[in-house]
């Protein structure tokens, strides 16, 4: 079984083919097909190749399945003795996406 580790949106995500997951908003059409090329590290039953930070031949191929937003998470701030505070949400937006090969 082949595995990459990509970076996607600041954050690093371990894919495999036919795996769907969830990253960071990517601003692409539903359907339309996707290459990740910021690939650290491709490995598999043997051999495993590292980057420094990225291999250069490396990308894996992806298909937007949706976009959305995440449950709201509540970010709460409190100065103690000063009388204030602050209660603010949030709700990130993710895309799905579906993997489909790893090219390396």
């Amino acid at each position: 079984m082949r595995y990459a580790i990509v970076e996607s949106g600041g954050k690093q995500y371990r894919m495999e083919e036919g795996l769907s997951l969830k990253v960071d908003r990517i601003y692409a059409e539903l359907g339309i097909d996707v290459l990740l090329d910021k690939v650290l590290l491709v490995g598999g039953e043997s051999d495993v190749k590292a980057g420094s930070p990225y291999l250069p031949e490396a990308k894996v191929a992806c298909e937007v399945l949706e976009h959305g937003r995440d449950k709201k998470i509540v970010v709460f701030r409190f100065w103690r003795r000063k009388d204030s505070r602050k209660k603010q949400g949030h709700r990130q937006e993710f895309t799905r996406i579906k993997v489909k090969s790893i090219q390396a």
